[in-house]
C-alpha cells in the first residue's frame, strides 16, 4: 500500500513527538536520581541516554511489523531488537570513545531495561486501547448499518 506523503509525516511527527516525551521523562528522571545519589552525569553519557532513547522509540514504532504475532511475541522481540541495536551503538562506543568494562555492559543493559518495561508497557497500553475502540467503532458501526 502507498503512503500519501501526509501520512508519512503524520508518522514522522508522532515518532518524533514521541522521542521527546520519552527523552524528557528519561532525563528528568535520571537528574532526579543523580541528585538523589550525590553523582553528575556528562555530555557523553547524556548523548549515549538521547541514542539509547531514539533506538528504544524507533523499536516500538515497529509495531506495526508485527501485527501478525502474538502481542507477547511482539514485545519480547522488539525488546531483543532494541538490545541488538544498542549492543551494536556500545561496540561502536567502546571502539571510539572509551572501552566498556563487562560490568559495565550489564549495568548499561540493566538501566536500559527498567526503564524500557516501563515506557513500553505504557506504549502498549496506549496501542491496544486505541485498538480495542476502534474495534469498538467498527461493529458499531457494522450493528447500525445491520439495523
Amino acid at each position: 500500500m502507498n503512503e500519501t506523503k501526509k501520512e508519512k509525516n503524520a508518522k514522522v511527527k508522532e515518532f518524533l513527538l514521541e522521542l521527546c516525551c520519552v527523552y524528557t521523562f528519561v532525563s528528568v528522571t535520571g537528574a532526579i536520581v543523580n541528585m538523589l545519589a550525590g553523582t553528575e552525569t556528562n555530555n557523553l553519557n547524556v548523548l549515549v541516554m538521547f541514542a539509547t532513547c531514539t533506538i528504544a522509540t524507533f523499536v516500538l514504532f515497529l509495531h506495526k511489523l508485527f501485527d501478525n504475532f502474538s502481542p507477547l511475541f511482539m514485545m519480547v522481540a522488539q525488546y531483543l531488537i532494541a538490545c541488538l541495536l544498542i549492543g551494536a551503538m556500545l561496540l561502536i562506543i567502546s571502539k571510539f570513545v572509551e572501552p566498556i568494562k563487562p560490568r559495565g555492559w550489564f549495568e548499561f543493559y540493566r538501566s536500559f531495561t527498567i526503564p524500557y518495561i516501563f515506557l513500553a508497557g505504557f506504549f502498549y497500553y496506549r496501542v491496544f486501547s486505541e485498538t480495542k475502540k476502534e474495534a469498538e467503532l467498527i461493529k458499531e458501526i457494522q450493528e447500525l448499518k445491520g439495523e
